[in-house]
């Protein structure tokens, strides 16, 4: 902050004073334009970490309108809860500050309770979902974590900045596939951790279009795997991420997310471990993301494709999906599908438009929109719920419970038969299995395997 030099304060509440530690109020935020340009201003901080997103959003445009280009925020109290920023910090405005999405707030002490010290074990732990979730279980007062991953690459990273952010608090990495039940079982006998978060899945929904045996090996056996194991340790929680791509499932991803969580409903009579998934829709800046694959066209100057003008996505921050997460592990009571409010769905075609401008380039004259059609197994609009399930409120507002059934009678079968044919490399035979497992899915019957 020593390189800013304040000429004044803009507080829309007159009542704060005229003067704060010296420095004179100046006005209301509707000012702000007149302000900046009759006194020169060079920096606008906006330092409103608990206002909602819409008056951050309104701010940020009036000081872009005062021709002011250095904007930076005060990060939010989502973000000052991951660790990466601290109270004090500034930052650069990015494109998800602008987005019409309500903020977030979960219980801090009912978190603070359920994760000090304790030893919690993440997989998927270098993805951008598991180093958030990694990130915040050490902010909320986890023990020791341990961060479990094959990319052995990222994990290297995450394993530095959590060394070099969490001194005081144990970090263990482990080079492992969840798909491998040998390696998952010896190291939940030498960890035993208290809590685990399963985030390891193949998410992207046309390649798993093409190999869906690898599909199931991933997301099927791999969640199996550690859901056993998690429950054999008589660990106190196990929390599955899953997606609302799971929901009337049209994608091979998809339905194998949905096996995953009958897998989880399977496990509601369990006793010592507390078992549940969590659905939730896109999450703004996780890799492969839209978000980064626009960000790159406009960079590049090259035309941004959406697939339809019509696509509908729900979207939320990182850090704010991940605290809902984690408030899931804390208030599941076992065997439930629990489903984040995500708000309204955003149109992707507006989604571009706001983020060509975002770079102050305009859209269809400096960067062109171009509709490139649906891929393989993608839906036009994502739903949370089925229209059957219908939900029941949890002790969060943002929180609900998909009434959702209970695998049927003899399911295991057909479990076997799917992991079977995946192991096998026998792609037609995993697709027919998956329609008999999930019978709203319709298989698209062309995969490359």
């Amino acid at each position: 902050m020593a390189e800013y030099r304040p000429i004044g304060f803009i507080d829309d509440e007159r009542a704060k004073g005229v003067r704060i530690h010296g420095v004179k109020v100046l006005g209301s935020r509707d000012q702000l334009p007149h302000l900046a340009a009759s006194l020169e201003v060079g920096s606008v901080l906006v330092a409103m970490p608990t206002a909602a997103p819409e008056t951050i959003r309104e701010t940020i445009a009036l000081a872009r309108r005062s021709g002011v280009e250095d904007i930076k925020l005060v990060p939010s109290l989502s973000e000052l809860y991951t660790g990466r920023v601290e109270q004090g910090t500034l930052r650069e405005v990015r494109p998800e500050d602008l987005m019409k999405r309500d903020p977030v707030s979960v219980d801090i002490k009912a978190l603070e309770e359920f994760l000090n010290g304790r030893t919690v074990l993440v997989t998927g732990a270098a993805g951008s979902i598991g180093s958030e979730i990694c990130r915040q279980v050490l902010r909320f007062g986890a023990s020791h974590l341990v961060a479990v991953d094959f990319n052995e690459t990222d994990l290297f990273h995450l394993e530095q900045e959590l060394l070099r952010r969490f001194p005081d608090r144990t970090t263990t990495v482990e080079v492992a596939d969840v798909r491998d039940r040998h390696r998952v079982a010896a190291l939940f006998d030498t960890v035993s951790p208290h809590v685990v978060y399963h985030a390891a899945a193949y998410k992207h929904v046309p390649m798993m279009e093409a190999f869906p045996c690898e599909a199931v090996k991933a997301n099927v056996m791999g969640t199996r795997n550690v859901l056993e194991e998690a429950c054999k340790s008589m660990c106190d929680a196990f929390v599955q991420i899953s997606t609302d791509k799971a929901v009337n499932p049209t994608s091979v991803m998809g339905t194998t997310k949905r096996v995953a969580e009958l897998l989880v409903r399977s496990c509601a009579d369990q006793i010592t471990t507390r078992c549940v998934a969590v659905r939730f829709g896109n999450v703004l800046g996780s890799r492969g993301s839209v978000m980064g694959t626009f960000k790159e066209q406009i960079a590049q100057r090259r035309p941004v494709t959406v697939t339809h003008p019509d696509m509908r996505r729900y979207f939320m921050v990182t850090s704010e999906a991940v605290q809902l997460v984690l408030q899931a592990g804390a208030v599941g009571r076992g065997g439930e599908v629990l489903v984040l409010d995500m708000g309204e769905p955003v149109k992707i075609v507006d989604l571009a438009k706001d983020l060509i401008r975002f770079y102050g380039l305009e859209p269809d004259r400096d960067i062109p929109i171009i509709y490139t059609g649906l891929r393989p197994g993608e839906k036009l609009f994502e739903e949370l719920l089925t229209a059957e399930e219908g939900t029941d409120s949890t002790a969060h507002e943002r929180l609900y419970i998909a009434r959702m059934g209970k695998p049927e009678v003899g399911w295991e079968s057909d479990l076997a038969k799917l992991t079977e044919a995946a192991e096998e490399g026998d792609a037609t035979r995993v697709l027919e299995m998956l329609e008999r497992l999930v019978p709203r899915y319709h298989a698209n019957r062309h995969p490359s395997e």
